[in-house]
Protein backbone atom coordinates (compact mmCIF):
# COMPACT_ATOMS: atom_id res chain seq x y z
CA UNK A 1 0.00 0.00 0.00
CA UNK A 2 0.91 3.56 -0.63
CA UNK A 3 1.39 6.77 1.28
CA UNK A 4 -1.17 8.58 -0.69
CA UNK A 5 -3.63 6.09 -0.29
CA UNK A 6 -3.89 6.70 3.78
CA UNK A 7 -2.13 10.67 3.75
CA UNK A 8 -3.86 13.25 5.04
CA UNK A 9 -3.53 15.37 1.31
CA UNK A 10 -3.42 19.11 1.65
CA UNK A 11 -2.41 19.44 5.39
CA UNK A 12 -2.66 22.74 7.27
CA UNK A 13 0.80 24.29 7.67
CA UNK A 14 2.41 27.25 8.48
CA UNK A 15 4.31 29.70 6.27
CA UNK A 16 8.28 30.30 7.41
CA UNK A 17 7.26 33.97 8.33
CA UNK A 18 4.67 33.44 10.52
CA UNK A 19 5.33 33.67 14.18
CA UNK A 20 5.50 31.55 17.23
CA UNK A 21 2.02 32.99 18.27
CA UNK A 22 0.72 31.95 14.55
CA UNK A 23 1.72 28.86 15.01
CA UNK A 24 0.43 27.78 18.14
CA UNK A 25 -2.85 28.83 17.69
CA UNK A 26 -3.27 27.28 14.39
CA UNK A 27 -1.84 23.86 16.14
CA UNK A 28 -5.05 24.61 18.60
CA UNK A 29 -7.37 25.72 16.23
CA UNK A 30 -7.29 22.80 14.16
CA UNK A 31 -6.43 20.49 17.42
CA UNK A 32 -3.47 18.44 15.59
CA UNK A 33 0.15 17.89 16.68
CA UNK A 34 2.28 18.63 13.80
CA UNK A 35 2.19 21.65 11.98
CA UNK A 36 4.23 21.53 8.73
CA UNK A 37 6.33 24.50 8.09
CA UNK A 38 6.83 25.75 4.36
CA UNK A 39 8.15 28.63 1.93
CA UNK A 40 5.50 29.35 -0.07
CA UNK A 41 4.72 25.76 -1.34
CA UNK A 42 7.91 24.39 -0.46
CA UNK A 43 8.47 21.78 2.48
CA UNK A 44 11.07 23.57 5.07
CA UNK A 45 10.55 22.57 8.24
CA UNK A 46 8.48 20.99 10.85
CA UNK A 47 6.81 21.98 14.09
CA UNK A 48 5.30 19.86 16.53
CA UNK A 49 3.22 20.39 19.99
CA UNK A 50 6.55 19.16 21.75
CA UNK A 51 8.45 21.72 20.72
CA UNK A 52 6.16 24.16 22.27
CA UNK A 53 5.91 22.22 24.91
CA UNK A 54 9.31 22.75 25.43
CA UNK A 55 9.06 26.45 24.34
CA UNK A 56 6.73 27.09 26.68
CA UNK A 57 7.44 24.87 29.88
CA UNK A 58 8.92 27.97 31.81
CA UNK A 59 5.72 29.75 31.45
CA UNK A 60 2.70 27.13 31.82
CA UNK A 61 2.22 23.51 32.15
CA UNK A 62 -0.41 23.76 29.69
CA UNK A 63 -0.44 25.08 26.25
CA UNK A 64 -3.98 26.35 26.66
CA UNK A 65 -3.10 28.34 30.01
CA UNK A 66 0.08 30.23 27.71
CA UNK A 67 0.25 33.71 28.00
CA UNK A 68 0.60 34.54 24.47
CA UNK A 69 1.18 38.29 25.27
CA UNK A 70 5.22 37.20 25.69
CA UNK A 71 6.83 39.19 23.51
CA UNK A 72 9.06 36.07 22.87
CA UNK A 73 5.62 34.77 20.59
CA UNK A 74 6.62 37.65 17.96
CA UNK A 75 9.54 35.66 16.72
CA UNK A 76 9.29 33.05 13.71
CA UNK A 77 8.50 30.17 14.04
CA UNK A 78 11.56 29.52 11.76
CA UNK A 79 13.46 29.94 15.30
CA UNK A 80 11.48 26.90 16.57
CA UNK A 81 10.81 24.36 13.81
CA UNK A 82 12.72 21.90 13.26
CA UNK A 83 14.24 22.06 9.71
CA UNK A 84 16.28 18.62 9.22
CA UNK A 85 12.72 17.40 7.85
CA UNK A 86 12.64 13.74 7.24
CA UNK A 87 9.55 13.29 4.16
CA UNK A 88 8.31 10.53 1.78
CA UNK A 89 6.95 10.76 -1.28
CA UNK A 90 3.46 9.71 -2.59
CA UNK A 91 4.60 6.27 -3.79
CA UNK A 92 6.49 4.98 -0.73
CA UNK A 93 4.81 1.69 1.20
CA UNK A 94 3.14 2.33 4.43
CA UNK A 95 5.76 -0.14 6.26
CA UNK A 96 8.75 2.29 5.50
CA UNK A 97 6.65 5.17 7.05
CA UNK A 98 5.81 3.43 10.02
CA UNK A 99 9.54 2.01 10.37
CA UNK A 100 10.42 5.68 9.66
CA UNK A 101 8.06 6.67 12.71
CA UNK A 102 8.93 4.07 15.09
CA UNK A 103 12.96 4.53 14.39
CA UNK A 104 13.00 8.11 15.27
CA UNK A 105 10.37 8.33 17.28
CA UNK A 106 8.33 11.39 15.22
CA UNK A 107 3.81 11.16 15.13
CA UNK A 108 3.83 12.43 11.71
CA UNK A 109 5.68 12.21 8.08
CA UNK A 110 5.50 15.32 5.62
CA UNK A 111 4.70 13.90 2.32
CA UNK A 112 6.26 15.99 -0.66
CA UNK A 113 6.38 15.63 -4.32
CA UNK A 114 10.03 14.00 -5.56
CA UNK A 115 10.67 16.95 -8.14
CA UNK A 116 9.97 19.97 -6.36
CA UNK A 117 9.47 19.74 -2.41
CA UNK A 118 5.88 20.53 -2.53
CA UNK A 119 4.02 19.51 0.43
CA UNK A 120 1.25 17.18 -0.95
CA UNK A 121 0.59 15.50 2.17
CA UNK A 122 1.06 14.29 5.42
CA UNK A 123 0.77 10.67 7.40
CA UNK A 124 0.29 10.76 11.28
CA UNK A 125 0.50 7.88 13.52
CA UNK A 126 -3.64 8.30 13.23
CA UNK A 127 -3.62 7.62 9.93
CA UNK A 128 -1.59 4.70 10.44
CA UNK A 129 -4.08 3.58 12.92
CA UNK A 130 -6.78 4.20 11.17
CA UNK A 131 -5.91 1.78 8.43
CA UNK A 132 -4.89 -0.42 10.54
CA UNK A 133 -8.60 -0.95 12.26
CA UNK A 134 -10.37 -1.41 9.05
CA UNK A 135 -7.76 -3.84 7.83
CA UNK A 136 -8.67 -5.98 11.33
CA UNK A 137 -12.01 -5.49 11.07
CA UNK A 138 -12.10 -7.17 7.95
CA UNK A 139 -10.66 -10.57 9.21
Amino acid sequence: MEVSEIMTPNPERAEVTDTVRDALLKLMELDVRHLPIVDKTELVGMLSDRDLREFVIPMASDLEMVNTSDARFEHPISNLMKGDVISVHPETDVTEVIELMIDHRIGAVPVVQPSAGVLVGIVSYIDVIREAHEYFETL
